[in-house]
């Protein structure tokens, strides 16, 4: 089973390399890894996704838990959440195959970003099915490149993670008492 888990860390040096190993030394494939920073400049946000089972995905859970530079851990996998993932297509795309392509990457709600003599570029942001979609019917055309960033993933809903709230929520106590001493 997919499990999707979004990890909260300091934005320090050596993280990545230490949550990367932590997976190598238990045999598992990570599947699709994003990091970027967050609203806090302080911390980075981890969306990591790979096959495992229940128990095998409490064990990384707790695994994560005891990295040093880990504040905070949450399994997404069973929770509604918007997830999407971003990929550029290099498609050759003469003359003649141009409006083709052309239809195909509007059915499919994509951009074109760049265009050359012999090619077209597409933007295409989504679910991984509708890239994957995509990128079978532009196969005939010819793929010549191509590149993903792999999944980012929020859950729906007002519900944010513990590590944004509890700054927010100390956020607007020193703005009640700023409010009180003036």
């Amino acid at each position: 089973m997919l499990n999707t888990f979004v990890v909260y860390v300091e934005n320090k040096p050596g993280v990545l390399t230490r949550v990367a190993l932590l997976f190598r030394r238990r045999g598992f494939n990570i599947d699709s890894l994003t990091v970027g920073r967050t609203e806090k400049p302080d911390v980075s946000r981890m969306t990591i996704s790979l096959e495992a089972d229940n128990d095998q995905a409490r064990r990384i859970e707790a695994n994560l838990y005891k990295l040093v530079n880990v504040i905070l851990v949450e399994n997404i996998t069973a929770e509604p959440a918007i997830v999407r993932d971003l990929a550029m297509i290099k498609v050759a795309a003469a003359h003649d195959a141009r409006t083709r392509v052309l239809e195909l990457a509007s059915v499919f709600r994509a951009r074109v970003i760049d265009v050359a003599p012999e090619s077209l570029t597409i933007e295409i942001t989504g679910t991984e099915d509708k890239i994957d979609g995509l990128i079978e019917v532009l196969r005939p055309f010819g793929v010549l490149e191509m590149v993903r960033t792999g999944i980012v993933a929020m859950r729906r809903g007002a519900r944010t993670s513990q590590a944004a709230t509890s700054d927010q929520a100390a956020s607007a106590i020193v703005a009640e008492d700023i409010s009180h001493s003036v």
